[in-house]
């Protein structure tokens, strides 16, 4: 954190990428996917050990020798060194379609990990702009509060004329004191959302730093909206979308894996060794060998019964393969409905920004006003304090739309998949 820096929002979704334990898990999750494509393709290889076995036996014979008994003792040891290799060399596609599981499996962890980051700069995105919105709103209680004042200064320089009474200064007093109050709550809201953003950054809620303010961001023009078009490009970059496909792919593959585990696997084994061994009966002389040998093996395994267990695997297997089509299906209406949903919210919200910015218009010209009347005689102090709270009222519900609009564009591009960078969030919110 550097002193005195003004944190802009790419600023806050790098900060928020290096703290955030949502993406590193995700990141986590298609590591260990890529391991396990690795684990399947390592079953088309041999498999080649070393083997070394050794040992002793120790053999009492009693025998009778000329009617007095006797024990001969017999030591048989010796050691083996061998080398063996095992090849499974056809299984009817079944390793082919468990490395297609594991590969579809690892396209739908990359693109939950994308969808992932995607989510975290929409969170911090739509912080930042809602803490904007309460800059901007502690801003209108202050400019409110000068306006009240400004009603109290023209109310005591009227009664001290003798054209005005205490009860247009007690009346002013009164809309005063209800200024503070709303600049007191302002405040308050306003550090609300720092700390709803700093939650969405996953900080700590003590991080004290400046952060632009983005009231006076530009906003999208409701044309820019093309709802047919953007469905058509995001449901092919969808983070949801794609993993769901990878998910339906990855259940027909598992169907394939359970149907070859009703053929027959041909096998290569072979074996190379040497070994010692070594034979002592007691009186006499040791008796060594050493011998070497070496094998091929060419065999085939079929299953013949296991109990109904291949016919549940592949029943179990052409369930969750059913489950993951229907789900593909699901996830493609819903995107296409939150795409249609975001778009009308877009145009929503940049209409009532449109409408909030005339009334705010309006009700400037309709402060001036009243308070220029009431200075010279002409107005009441009720018509300049019921001016002065429709202003606030009109300036507050600005920046409570602009907000929604900054909001409602980042939404937007994010469930159409588009959120992908920091810069992106910065600049698809006006584009």
């Amino acid at each position: 954190m550097r002193p005195g820096k003004v944190y802009q929002l790419p600023d806050l979704i790098d900060l928020a990428a290096r703290h955030n334990p949502t993406t590193r898990v995700a990141w986590e999750q298609a590591r260990q996917a890529a391991l396990a494509v690795g684990i399947a393709e390592s079953t088309f290889l041999p498999t080649i050990s070393a083997n070394v076995i050794g040992g002793s036996q120790q053999i009492t014979t009693p025998i009778d020798v000329l009617g007095e008994r006797k024990d001969i003792q017999t030591n048989v040891s010796g050691a083996t060194a061998a080398v063996a290799l095992q090849w499974l060399v056809f299984d009817f596609g079944q390793r082919k379609a468990a490395t297609d599981v594991a590969k579809h499996v690892l396209e739908a962890a990359n693109v939950t990990f994308n969808g992932a980051h995607q989510l975290l700069i929409f969170n911090v995105t739509r912080t930042y702009y809602q803490y904007g919105a309460a800059q901007t709103r502690t801003e209108v209680a202050g400019q409110s509060l000068s306006n009240s004042r400004a009603i109290l200064d023209a109310a005591v320089a009227r009664e001290k004329k003798g054209l005005g009474t205490t009860v247009e200064v007690a009346q002013a007093r009164q809309q005063v004191a209800q200024s503070e109050l709303r600049q007191v709550v302002a405040s308050g809201q306003q550090r609300d959302a720092y700390q709803a953003l700093l939650a969405a950054m996953s900080v700590s809620p003590t991080l004290d730093i400046k952060i632009a303010n983005s009231g006076r961001r530009r906003l999208p023009a409701p044309s820019d909206v093309s709802t047919d078009e953007m469905v058509r490009e995001a449901l092919a970059r969808r983070p949801d979308v794609l993993a769901s496909y990878a998910n339906m792919k990855a259940g027909e593959a598992g169907i394939n894996v359970a149907n070859a585990d009703f053929l027959p696997k041909v096998f290569l084994s072979g074996v190379a060794g040497q070994g010692t061994s070594g034979f002592n009966t007691a009186g006499l002389p040791t008796i060594g060998q050493q011998g070497s040998g070496a094998g091929v093996l060419v065999g085939a395994t079929m299953p013949i019964y296991d109990g109904g267990l291949r016919a549940a695997n592949l029943k179990a297997a052409e369930s969750r393969a059913a489950v993951a089509r229907a789900t593909f299906a699901k996830t493609q209406e819903e995107a296409v409905r939150e795409m249609v949903v975001a778009s009308n919210t877009l145009r929503s919200a940049l209409a009532s920004y449109r409408a909030a910015s005339k009334l705010t218009d309006a009700a400037a010209i309709t402060y001036d006003a009243a308070l220029d009347a009431y200075r010279n005689g002409l107005g009441t102090v009720t018509a300049a304090t019921v001016a002065d709270s429709g202003l606030l009222d009109a300036r507050q519900a600005r920046a409570d739309a602009h907000a929604a609009s900054l909001v409602a564009a980042a939404n937007l591009a994010f469930v159409l998949g588009a959120m992908t960078s920091p810069r992106a969030a910065e600049t698809l919110s006006y584009r």
